[in-house]
């Protein structure tokens, strides 16, 4: 005779046992390992933390570097130099004729807070009013020149001769200027010229020049 009572009990059991089985499957990876909850971390988060910036009070200022020291030019002397042309004044001193000669002294003065030099001869070129040359170069003189030594205020001077035209028959010119140029310069000063008719061409036209010396005439 069967055991019809026990029936509904492993029935009960049986559906007991498969819930259960259902359960530990969903919980279970897909190689029947348990799979943990995995932490969250939000997308913003930088992991890098950089520190805190230095206040200006905090930053290392750099100590400045001070120049190497330079030896003082207090009590130097500058080496002595020639004379520029724009540290020079010059002028035509008064006319002291002989022999049928007309002889002038070319004056140079050291205008500048320095000392300089002229040696040697000038240049000069007589110009009329719109500063074209009257007759050739002068020439120089037979002379030994010896460099003259001008503190500021001193001055040098040089001969400027010619024959007297109204004697040599020379034909003549009258110049408004006398361009007169330090030696080794090339920018020359134009000074008045007050002393009437100069000779230009013909004979005995030639005007002549001599070396430098100290003072402002013979």
């Amino acid at each position: 005779m069967v055991n019809t009572s026990s029936s509904p009990h492993r029935a009960a059991l049986l559906a007991s046992a498969v819930a259960l089985l259902g359960a530990l499957t969903a919980c279970g990876g897909a190689d029947g390992t348990a799979t943990a909850p995995r932490p969250t971390t939000p997308a913003t988060q930088d992991r890098t933390t950089s520190p805190p910036s230095a206040s200006p009070s905090e930053r290392a200022t750099p100590t400045p570097t001070r120049p190497a020291s330079s030896p003082s030019a207090a009590g130097a002397v500058e080496p002595t130099s020639r004379c520029r042309t724009a540290e020079l004044r010059a002028e035509v001193g008064r006319m002291d004729p002989g022999a049928g000669q007309r002889n002038f002294p070319i004056v140079l003065t050291n205008a500048s807070a320095r000392t300089c030099t002229v040696y040697g001869y000038p240049g000069a070129a007589f110009v009329d009013a719109a500063g074209r040359q009257l007759g050739p170069d002068p020439e120089r003189a037979p002379g030994s020149p010896s460099r003259v030594t001008l503190a500021p205020g001193d001055s040098a001077w040089a001969g400027l001769s010619y024959s007297s035209p109204e004697i040599s028959g020379a034909r003549t010119a009258r110049p408004a200027g006398l361009l007169v140029t330090p030696p080794d310069e090339r920018k020359p000063i134009e000074v008045p010229w007050t002393a009437g008719a100069v000779p230009v061409s013909g004979n005995a036209s030639t005007v002549r020049l001599t070396v430098f010396a100290p003072g402002s005439g013979p």
